[in-house]
């Protein structure tokens, strides 16, 4: 029964961060330009090493290299993004109209610890996969459950960073504390939101095999067809997710800092996240509320 209810409270949350998304569409524009600009550079920095062959004829050293920057520059440019988001969707839940230029601006003001996070991010990306080469069951293993508690350890991250100025050791000790005390509904709003976002990718996927069968000896129209249904649908679907991710996790490190319930989410009981009532607000608000502000 607790799965369940939880299972329904993250429907809630997906459902409310929809209500966001469709009051303020402009809070999709982060994701598109932060996905463009990430497949943009992987394609480049990829495409070069795959011309000079270095890439593929000396494996070892040269490809943990290209890992490290591609890990870095991609966890960047993703983190500057949601970033971006989450201060859009601060401002929102301050009863605002959210600016793209002034959310980018919030973003670029934290760029040093954003830097400081994908340093660590790329890093660990890159001795994640040293493990996973090792041809050992063991060593894959290890690296599986090291890299999910990576995960979760840094799941608040960026919220952390955009509403605190916090060094690396606090980044990553408040980002597990909220988590630790969120976990229940972080697991239920962020496992609703990756079913409606698998739903809409395979959909995507359908609506394109099906418009390659009807179009069938179109030529370059039958390619073209496809990619432009099938592909914008299943782009859409991942935008969603990026997007409704941003804005419900943002409204988790609200409630968990400050014990307050953001405006499009007022009318959830958060005192019933973790199941107890009677503790619920102290044991989320209680540790998390003086280490820093988190007014917003």
């Amino acid at each position: 029964m607790r799965v369940l209810r939880r299972l329904k409270i993250g429907f809630g949350m997906a459902r409310r961060s929809g209500r966001v998304l469709r009051a303020y569409p402009k809070l999709f524009v982060f994701p598109l330009i932060g996905g463009l600009s990430g497949v943009a550079f992987i394609v480049t920095l990829f495409g070069s090493l795959y011309v000079t062959d270095s890439f593929l004829q000396e494996p070892g050293l040269a490809v943990y290299i290209a890992l490290f920057v591609a890990y870095l520059v991609e966890t960047f440019i993703a983190s500057f993004f949601t970033a971006a988001l989450v201060a859009a969707t601060r401002t929102v839940f301050h009863g605002e109209e959210p600016s793209i230029r002034g959310a980018l601006a919030a973003a670029w003001k934290r760029k040093l610890p954003l830097l400081a996070w994908s340093l660590i991010a790329a890093i660990v990306g890159v001795v994640i996969r040293i493990i996973e080469s090792e041809d050992n069951i063991v060593a894959r293993i290890v690296a599986g459950v090291f890299a999910v508690a990576w995960s979760v350890m840094t799941y608040f991250v960026v919220p952390v960073i955009v509403f605190r100025d916090p060094s690396v050791t606090e980044m990553l000790k408040e980002s597990a504390s909220t988590f630790k005390n969120t976990w229940g509904e972080s697991i239920g709003a962020m496992g609703t939101i990756d079913i409606v976002t698998t739903l809409l990718a395979l959909t995507g996927v359908g609506l394109g095999a099906l418009t390659f069968i009807v179009t069938a000896g179109m030529g370059t129209v039958q390619l073209l067809a496809t990619v432009l249904i099938g592909g914008s649908t299943f782009i859409f679907g991942l935008l969603l997710g990026k997007a409704l991710s941003g804005v419900a996790k943002t409204a988790l490190f609200v409630y968990a800092t400050e014990s307050t319930a953001p405006e499009y989410f007022d009318d959830m009981d958060f005192s019933e996240f973790g199941g107890d009532k009677s503790s619920s607000t102290g044991r989320l608000g209680g540790r998390l509320g003086g280490s820093g502000g988190g007014q917003i």
